[in-house]
């Protein structure tokens, strides 16, 4: 916890050096991924834990909403949107199946009941070790998705095991999530541009 350490001004210092050390490829690919997604009317899943899941949640609004040209597209029936979903939002479902038969299945279970080859799939784990995680992108890989995950510190066995993905380099779980966040918001801005300018 660098902030713990540092005051203000030299902490946000040090989130914009490393916001600036992030490999622009890793965003503009996720961007392009969720593109070819949209383009072939497939299903976006985006998982995550604690802070990265509600960067997921985060995530998913602002694509569900962030891409489309207000006001114009609101009567629009005819206007393509994208299809995402957050699978943290969803809480008598994560209870159940974490009360039930362990937290390591809440996403994967979903998945079981949602997903499709060809849908993508975006697992967010600042370690890259969470086993509902793991265990969600293995399935993903197993059944025909596209997998893409975001990781901090080491990268953990996520950054092996997703197809494509976006590390940050850090040890710091807080500057790790508000990294993410400003790539996400990036991402949602390019798909705007796309789809809707």
């Amino acid at each position: 916890m660098l902030g713990s350490q540092m005051p203000a001004a030299p902490f946000l210092k040090r989130i914009a050096d490393e916001l600036l050390r992030l490999d622009p490829a890793e965003v503009h690919t996720l961007a392009d991924i969720m593109h070819e997604k949209y383009l072939a009317g497939r299903m976006i899943f985006v998982i995550g834990n604690g802070g990265s899941g509600s960067n997921a949640s985060h995530f998913c609004e602002d694509i569900g909403k962030g891409t489309l040209k207000l006001p114009a597209d609101l009567n629009n029936d005819e206007k393509k949107r994208f299809r995402v979903l957050s699978l943290t939002d969803n809480s008598p479902y994560i209870l159940a199946w974490g009360n039930d038969e362990g937290f390591d299945r809440v996403f994967i279970e979903q998945l079981k009941n949602l997903a499709s080859p060809g849908d993508l799939l975006i697992a967010i784990s600042g370690s890259g070790n969470s086993k509902n995680i793991l265990s969600a992108v293995e399935w993903a890989n197993k059944n025909g998705l596209t997998t893409y995950g975001c990781t901090g510190f080491t990268g953990g066995k996520l950054r092996g095991l997703a197809h494509k993905g976006l590390h940050v380099p850090l040890d710091d779980m807080g500057i790790v999530e508000t990294l993410h966040l400003a790539a996400f918001h990036w991402v949602v801005d390019d798909l705007h541009r796309r789809i809707s300018m």
